[in-house]
């Protein structure tokens, strides 16, 4: 009998066009260059107007260059992946691994209790043996109110478990579940049984967490409220573990008589005056606390909005580590961060282009980055094991072993696993676990698991695998994007920065994509001289780019302080023109590939432009005072719960401005300045005639237009600042403040 053909779990395939796009790219770099080489052959002489602008802009765009050349290494070698499910079950159906799913919630009135357990019953109900998939919530608040949702949770599981197989449900999100059907499909007894307990069960919630304690009646109902005390807080408390579902247990069954799978509740311990090192401590705590209950080889982590949407994920997931010769090297799966509230045209920018391209970029140099939820990974790496192509690992397990410990004693020793003071004068959060003392964990952590000779994985199925909460406030989107950008450049400046520490170690242009992320918040300075000093000089007359006709002749020329340079300035306007038509094209059509709109991508260009003139910049100079012993790491957790005026203007596609802000302040500001300059311009064209409008339009055509669009990309806070009056306006302080400073700068301008 001869022997079985190997079938690969996976396949991977290279991008088409690869070819042509690196064309496209090798011809907008030379045109780059030739910006380069205008700048330097054109910069004014000492004592001639505008030389120190000049060079600034010479600045900008080396950066500018630079930064574009580390987004190629993203783009050139694109891989998409396949994975083939039947083909594992067939081959492991029986011999599947063990799977530990980390659910992590920080604070119970910033992220709802109602919707972390709707992610934590979606994650029970996936299509995998119930007795090898264990679940855990880490509740870092340590609140009653988060311990009584999950024990309500225990309970309605035994009914939404077995409703969500029999029916084969999707999404299996009770809430979103219910929230998808139209309404014919709304009917049957089964469905209406299930639907009425599950909103019984939120009403219940829902009292608990408006009352803000849970009743003496129903802490009477179950011992494990005897953990809490009046002294516990969010900040200072206890220990907490609790089983409220263990699949070793012959009662541990759902109404049809299946095993449910387990569910651990985990509070570790938190006080004062020690530091607990954010989401990365709570991630060490139940990768040890785990280990002595389920030990799955597997670990999924999830944030707490980020509900399972695909059933089969870990099956798709576990066809990359089981593959007989090709997934020994893999550590971790990284799947998309999808959010279900996106809008339309994504008023906050969208993820469109990482999610589409760029990931899948990464992948093709040895795997993608570990963005912090969605992620399936080794366990043995997370302890520090480093990759050997000899030790391999059989992720291979059998169903586990009833237990002889007692339930009550094993939660009191493993509450020591959780304590603060556990891991002092050891290698976790360093060699060992997630890595402490940056922002990013995630980030940080897969960087140094890749650099121990691991490759990762990118797989975006056509089915979404998890849906999360996208943020519906332009204030939540950019204190979420300075933590991002700030924790990058941490890791750029740490011991584990990818070039000393992963040249050598990783493929270059892995490393290139780090850098790239790296350095988002520098791209700071770059934009906002940009977004300044062009329509300053415009406000004087001063040209910062070549015209876009040949030798002018009429007798405003002696206007310019480039006049040397005007008999060949015209043909060196072209590289400019085309750079900037080259680069918006494609960006444009990179983002409607990806599935985005139109509009979508003019919000993109906005939000880019936010981002850099106030994120980013808070992210650079916290970073630079961390690194000079200034500051400390902080992690601001994005709320997860909106009013419903908000959520209105949100669907609407209105932007939220609403609280006062240092970044908003700014935004108000770069917006009022940009306006006036303009408005300056058109005073001089038309009222007082200073200025040729022939002359103007061929000497500066490109800083009108580059002022022009930076008004048009600031409509909607105009419209904010003058014309709204609900409350996503943006505050009369800030206004006041913008306009005052604004005026001052542009009326200084003018008159110097």
């Amino acid at each position: 009998m001869g022997e079985l053909k190997y079938e690969p779990l996976f396949e991977t395939k290279r991008a088409k066009g690869r070819i042509i796009y690196r064309l496209f790219a090798t011809s907008l770099f030379c045109g780059i260059f030739l910006i380069w080489i205008y700048r330097l052959c054109n910069i004014p002489k000492p004592g001639e107007n505008g030389r120190y602008g000049w060079i600034g802009m010479l600045g900008a765009e080396l950066w500018f260059g630079f930064y574009w050349f580390l987004t190629q290494s993203l783009r050139w070698n694109r891989v998409y992946r396949q994975a083939f499910r039947e083909r594992l079950l067939q081959r492991y159906e029986n011999e599947l691994p063990r799977v530990d799913v980390f659910v992590c919630t920080a604070d119970p009135s910033i992220e709802p209790p109602i919707m972390v357990i709707n992610t934590v019953l979606s994650v029970m109900a996936y299509n995998y043996p119930p007795e090898k998939l264990s679940v855990y919530l880490s509740d870092d608040a340590g609140s009653e109110l988060t311990f009584y949702t999950l024990l309500e949770a225990s309970r309605f599981a035994k009914h939404w478990l077995p409703y969500c197989k029999k029916f084969n449900v999707e999404p299996r999100s009770p809430a979103a579940y219910f929230a998808s059907l139209p309404a014919p499909d709304q009917s049957g007894a089964d469905f209406s049984e299930t639907k009425r307990l599950y909103e019984d069960m939120a009403n219940k919630i829902d009292v608990v967490c408006k009352a803000g304690r849970v009743s003496d009646q129903a802490k009477l109902e179950y011992k494990g409220f005897s953990k809490w005390n009046s002294y516990s807080s969010k900040k200072n408390h206890a220990a907490i573990l609790q089983i409220l579902i263990d699949s070793r247990d012959e009662g541990a069954k759902d109404f049809d008589g299946v095993k449910l799978p387990t569910l651990v509740y985990v509070a570790r311990e938190k006080r004062l005056q020690h530091f607990h090192n954010f989401k990365a401590g709570a991630m060490n705590a139940l990768i040890r606390v785990s280990s002595e209950i389920s030990n799955g080889p597997v670990i999924l982590n999830v944030d707490c909005d980020m509900y399972s949407n695909n059933s089969n994920s870990i099956q798709d997931a576990l066809c990359f580590f089981m593959d007989e010769e090709r997934s020994h090297e893999i550590a971790f799966v990284q799947f998309p961060q999808s959010f279900e509230n996106t809008t339309k045209n994504a008023v906050y920018g969208s993820r469109r282009v990482i999610d589409e391209v760029e990931l899948h970029g990464a992948d093709g140099y040895g795997g993608p980055l570990y963005t912090g939820s969605g992620c399936f990974q080794r366990r043995d790496t997370l302890y520090g094991r480093e990759f050997s192509k000899e030790a391999r690992i059989d992720l291979k397990s059998s169903c586990p072993e009833k237990r002889e410990e007692n339930m009550h004693e094993l939660e009191e020793r493993l509450e020591r696993l959780a304590s603060s003071t556990y891991e002092q004068n050891t290698q976790w959060g360093n060699e060992i676990g997630l890595k402490y003392g940056c922002s990013v964990e995630n980030i940080l952590t897969g960087l140094t698991t890749k650099c121990k000779g691991w490759k990762s994985v990118y797989y975006h199925p056509k089915r979404k695998a998890f849906l999360g909460v996208a943020a519906t406030t332009l204030d939540q989107l950019l204190v979420q994007h300075k933590r991002w950008s700030e924790g990058d450049l941490n890791i750029f400046f740490s011991k584990y920065s990818p070039v000393w520490y992963g040249l050598g170690k990783l493929n270059p242009g892995l490393v290139l994509g780090y850098l790239h992320y790296c350095f988002w918040s520098p791209n700071c300075f770059a934009t906002l001289y940009y977004s300044i000093v062009p329509s300053l000089y415009l406000l004087k007359g001063i040209s910062l780019f070549p015209q876009s006709r040949g030798k002018h002749q009429t007798g405003t020329q002696t206007r310019s302080p480039f006049a040397h340079n005007l008999q060949v300035s015209s043909k060196w306007f072209l590289p400019f023109a085309y750079v900037i038509i080259a680069e918006l094209t494609y960006s444009f059509a990179e983002f409607l590939w990806s599935g985005g709109t139109v509009l979508g991508w003019w919000n993109e260009q906005r939000i880019w432009l936010y981002k850099r003139t106030s994120s980013y910049i808070f992210a650079f100079l916290d970073t630079m005072l961390k690194l000079f012993g200034s500051s400390n790491t902080t992690f601001i957790v994005t709320p997860k719960v909106t009013d419903e005026d908000v959520l209105l203007r949100y669907k609407q596609e209105t932007m939220e401005f609403g609280s006062a802000s240092p970044m908003l302040t700014i935004l108000s500001t770069l917006a009022m300045l940009n306006l006036f300059c303009l408005m300056g311009l058109v005073k001089k064209l038309i009222v007082t005639r200073e200025l040729g409008l022939k002359y103007v339009f061929e000497t500066m055509a490109l800083q009108i237009l580059l002022c022009g669009i930076l008004v048009f990309v600031n409509l909607p806070l105009y419209n904010a600042l003058f014309f709204r009056k609900d409350k996503g306006k943006i505050p009369s302080s800030t206004a006041v403040q913008s306009l005052v400073f604004a005026l001052s700068v542009c009326t200084c301008i003018a008159y110097l």
